[in-house]
Order: C-alpha cells, then sequence, then structure tokens
C-alpha cells in the first residue's frame, strides 16, 4: 500500500434505501460482518454472536456519553421566520451562551433575537458568527442555570442524522386521525429518544450518539460479563467534526474538529492488564479508539486524563491500544470508513464494504455493525 493515501480511494456505491431509518427491534440483533483482517476472510452474524470471539480476561470499552437534544425549532422575530438550531455546546453556563448552527443561516445576522417554544418564553439573542452557518446565542431569561437547561432540552429533539427521515407534521383533518396521527408521532419520538442512546449512557455531552455502541443490550452485556469479559468505559462528548466531509484530496491535509474526552484510571489499569496477559482489548467506536489513541504511550500503556483530541487516524497506522475493533457501516468517504480500514486493512475492508453492499447490510447510526478480528 502507498503511504499517502487519497479520499477518491474510500468512494463506494452505497444505495439510498441501504440507509437504515430505524433501528433493528433489538439492539443485539442486528447483523454484524466479522473481518478477520490477517485473512481477508468474511463471516455474517448477529451482534449477539460476538460473545463466540471473547473471553476471559479480554476486555471491551465502551463510549458512556449521553446524547442531549440538541435539535430545536425557533422564530425569528419580526419576519416570524422557522429557524432550525442545532445546539453544539455551552460556552457559559452563567453568561448561558451556546455555540450552535443555524438553518437557513443566510438569515440570522448578528443581533437578530430567535423566539423558543409555542410561547416564546426563552429568548435568544445572535451575538457572534462563528462559521458560514455557526452562531453564538446569548439566552435571556431570568430562570436559574440548571431550570434553565431543563426547560431548553425539553424543547429539543434527538439530534438524529438528517438521512434519517422524520416527518412530525398533522395535516390529518378528521379528529379521529389526528389523534392517531398524533399517537404515531409520539411513538416514533419515544422510540428514536430510548434508542438513539446507549444503555451505558451516564454523562451528557453529544450531540450525536456513538453508534456502535447503541448495539449492545442489557442482557448482551450481563452474557459478555458472566464470560468473564472486562466491561470498561471512557467518556468522548460526539461532536458534529466526526460528520463534516472531508474537503480535501490528500489526507494529511484534512483537520477534524477537537472533541473533549475522558479516560479513568481504572480502563488505564485494564488495558495494562489485558496486555501483560495477551488478551483481547475491543475498542467499540471510532471515537473509543481516537480518545484511547490520542494518549498512548511507546509501549502501549494509556495514561488516565480529561483532554481535547483532534485526532484523525487514517492510513498507514500503527495501532498500539486495541486488538479488536467492533464498529458501525460507515458512509462513502468519511472520517470513520478511513479509521476502519487503517485497522482492518484498506484492501480487506473496502472488499468488505462492497460485500456488505451486496448483501444489503444496512448502513449509518441506525444501522447494521462489523467486527474486526485478527
Amino acid at each position: 500500500m502507498n503511504d499517502s493515501m487519497k479520499l477518491s480511494q474510500f468512494k463506494f456505491n452505497l444505495p439510498q434505501e441501504l440507509l437504515a431509518q430505524h433501528p433493528a427491534e433489538f439492539r443485539d440483533e442486528a447483523r454484524m460482518l466479522v473481518l478477520h483482517r490477517k485473512t481477508g476472510e468474511i463471516e455474517h452474524r448477529q451482534v449477539k454472536d460476538i460473545i463466540d470471539y471473547f473471553g476471559d480476561g479480554d476486555v471491551f470499552i465502551f463510549n458512556d456519553t449521553q446524547v442531549f437534544p440538541a435539535r430545536l425549532y425557533a422564530n425569528k422575530e419580526k419576519t416570524n421566520a422557522r429557524i432550525e438550531v442545532f445546539l453544539l455546546r455551552e460556552l457559559s453556563k452563567e453568561n448561558r451562551y451556546w455555540d450552535v448552527l443555524v438553518d437557513p443561516a443566510r438569515k440570522i445576522r448578528i443581533g437578530n433575537k430567535l423566539y423558543f417554544g409555542d410561547d416564546g418564553s426563552i429568548v435568544a439573542e445572535v451575538i457572534d458568527n462563528t462559521t458560514s452557518r455557526g452562531r453564538t446565542l446569548r439566552f435571556l431569561t431570568d430562570y436559574a442555570p440548571s431550570e434553565f437547561k431543563e426547560r431548553l432540552y425539553a424543547l429539543g429533539e434527538t439530534p438524529l442524522p438528517k438521512y434519517i427521515k422524520r416527518n412530525y407534521e398533522n395535516t390529518e383533518t378528521t379528529p379521529a386521525k389526528r389523534a392517531a396521527r398524533d399517537a404515531e408521532i409520539k411513538r416514533q419520538r419515544g422510540e428514536d429518544e430510548e434508542r438513539y442512546q446507549s444503555i451505558f449512557a451516564k454523562k451528557i455531552g453529544a450531540v450525536a450518539a456513538p453508534a456502535a455502541c447503541l448495539h449492545f443490550s442489557k442482557i448482551l452485556v450481563k452474557r459478555m460479563e458472566i464470560k468473564g469479559i472486562d466491561i470498561q468505559t471512557l467518556t468522548s462528548h460526539m461532536g458534529l467534526g466526526n460528520f463534516r466531509a472531508i474537503d480535501v484530496e490528500d489526507l494529511t491535509k484534512h483537520k477534524v474538529d477537537s472533541e473533549q474526552f475522558e479516560i479513568p484510571a481504572e480502563l488505564a489499569a485494564a488495558v495494562d492488564k489485558a496486555h501483560e496477559q495477551n488478551k483481547r482489548i475491543c475498542a467499540v467506536g471510532t471515537e473509543v479508539m481516537r480518545a484511547v489513541e490520542s494518549v498512548v504511550n511507546t509501549v502501549g500503556q494509556i495514561t488516565p486524563t480529561s483532554a481535547w483530541t483532534n485526532k484523525f487516524i487514517f492510513p498507514p497506522y500503527h495501532f498500539t491500544v486495541a486488538n479488536t475493533f467492533f464498529v458501525n457501516l460507515y458512509m462513502p468517504q468519511s472520517s470513520q470508513l478511513i479509521e476502519v480500514a487503517a485497522f482492518g486493512g484498506y484492501e480487506h475492508v473496502m472488499h468488505a464494504y462492497n460485500v456488505a453492499v451486496h448483501e444489503k447490510y444496512r448502513f449509518g447510526d441506525y444501522g447494521d455493525s462489523m467486527l474486526i478480528v485478527d
């Protein structure tokens, strides 16, 4: 493999109908393509079969970030235009400053006021432009910080990726049909709130789900623990940078948005022990792999820390922490696919993706999965 891989090498044909619009009925019954990276051999299994590849003393690293309801809608003052406001991160709790994305952005200028909620009880003023769609908002409210955030989140929707289509409009005219449509909208919102969150979620701060972690059910994790598998977590707050399109052909020139992560001492100790005993260490999700590879030393030890990373992993890359990788099936030319190819080998991974398309695996956050083992 040559040393300078190009973005165009990660193209593949992904039919629209393979973009999963809903999760599998049960978390652990999504399909799982198993790739043996030494031989290129492929198996077709289900997520719950993952237990067959691991045993006593092996370590799984999950992400315990919690997704917050980041997508809101507001009305612009005077014109009443409907604006989508996507919360990215809180800049100041006391001043109620937030980094957001707005759509359509051309209508939103510094000084504009935005009204949220049916009663417009939460108001924000645009105080800065950050990027073409990015703005800094100052929320104008007398609520205490904790109550304000509670009210703000109550107005928000689960931040599903745009390719997952949801229509929450109710245009039915008869009372019976209208009530039935309301019930369906409520059911769908409830499913997304539950299923676009992993069972490990406890530290709020992500605007996108750690998709690979979504496949694990409480029953499967219990079965793993009974088998002696060590379940560990770190926190990596997924930002939208993960999903920004790469716009340079030369991958060495791609810049990644920084993301906050935290690695606890117990995880570092578990990794050291697994290395000493020559056990399998499975990173669950590309953001978990990025976090551990951001703090590893030359002998494969990771440091407990709380920090930010803008690491971009692309081939060729030498991995020193995890020796197995559980991931979702990602978009063409995405940073996640490129990272997976760095781990599994470019030829093997791209062949596996073509097989997945041919076998009609489902792609994206609600899609199927891939396990890469030696």
